[in-house]
């Protein structure tokens, strides 16, 4: 094998143990959804908490005043969320809804024998500034599939979680409604306004730096997307590293692929780190694709700007991967001696 076909499987292991470590670090992140859960009201009204729903329907959140003493029963009415006045926050891991919370559509199964609401609770601080987000079972749709009978606009959720601040219960009325399909127009127009300026790129230059030079540019386009999403959660959400180490490498790849195309003796690496970049780039678009037709994507980050920058993204990729692969395969033929 030729060193840059060493270099590419190289590069391209490397990108699958990334993918894979981030993805196994993630205990279950907030994804796309048709769903828009919100807290309407708190009975009775308090200024010493707020409630909010995060990702869409993924998470519940809450944060609390300084001062202020917080306890969260679970669905057995058992211990499972303790907010102290420092703002100390424990979770009582031998909670049958510390378990059931590990997955959205958690079920009995996911409990482990001898757990149940009478438990010896086993508290763990979890966060120290009085705010935290978990998988909430009565704030988002149960089921993977449509609600029966039921159809955009239509609520499918009404439910109310019970916060008990400084020993007086609180409600928190959630209702979840079914959000209308978003407008394909975002990612047809990121499409092909991405195709038009390669083609315009590769009538100016060669279509391997051109290739590069988008890759580059929609690394970087891509790593401000993933970023967005990546910082719109807080961390006890497990967001996964992905959304921005994918587009950062492929950024960094195109870039160094720039460089190398101007230098004779470097083109192959200048093509295999363009297959590269493109790879990654795919691979970003593949882990969020259900973004491009679900209403709502768990980022504070335009959801058209989102989507655009995804099909982009995905022309960009399949570009590069296909112009540099067939290069390379072309290669020895073109450079061997006469």
């Amino acid at each position: 094998m030729s060193r840059p076909g060493r270099f590419a499987v190289a590069a391209l292991a490397g990108l699958a143990w990334i993918v894979a470590t981030a993805g196994a670090a993630a205990a279950d992140p907030a994804g796309p959804t048709d769903y828009r859960s919100e807290v309407e009201e708190l009975e009775p009204p308090t200024d010493a908490i707020e409630v909010s729903v995060l990702g869409g329907d993924s998470f519940l959140y809450v944060e609390v005043e300084p001062g202020t003493e917080v306890e969260i029963p679970g669905y057995d009415r058992e211990p499972y969320l303790r907010i102290s006045a420092d703002g100390t926050v424990e979770e009582n891991q031998r909670s049958r809804t510390y378990h059931l919370n590990q997955d959205r559509y958690g079920t009995n199964e996911d409990v482990p024998a001898g757990i149940d609401a009478d438990a010896e609770p086993q508290w763990v601080e979890v966060d120290d500034d009085g705010s935290y987000a978990w998988h909430d079972h009565r704030a988002h749709w149960m089921q993977p599939g449509r609600p029966v009978g039921l159809e955009p606009g239509d609520t499918i959720l009404d439910s109310r979680v019970i916060f008990v601040v400084e020993g007086t219960e609180v409600e928190a009325v959630v209702r979840s409604v079914w959000e209308e399909a978003p407008s394909p127009i975002p990612p047809i127009f990121g499409a092909a306004a991405t195709v038009l300026v390669l083609l315009a790129l590769a009538r100016l230059l060669p279509a391997a730096r051109a290739v590069a030079i988008g890759a580059t540019v929609l690394g970087a386009a891509a790593l401000v997307i993933g970023w967005w999403q990546f910082a719109s959660l807080p961390p006890e959400t497990a967001p996964s590293p992905t959304l921005w180490l994918l587009p950062a490498t492929a950024t960094i790849a195109g870039a160094v692929a720039i460089w190398a195309a101007g230098r004779p003796r470097r083109q192959p690496l200048a093509l295999a780190l363009t297959a590269l970049a493109g790879a990654e780039l795919l691979v970003w678009v593949w882990t969020r694709q259900e973004g491009l037709w679900r209403a709502l994507i768990p980022t504070d980050a335009p959801f058209w700007l989102d989507r655009a920058t995804t099909a982009a993204a995905l022309v960009v990729g399949i570009a590069a991967v296909a112009v540099s692969l067939v290069r390379l395969v072309r290669m020895p033929r073109a450079v061997a001696p006469a």
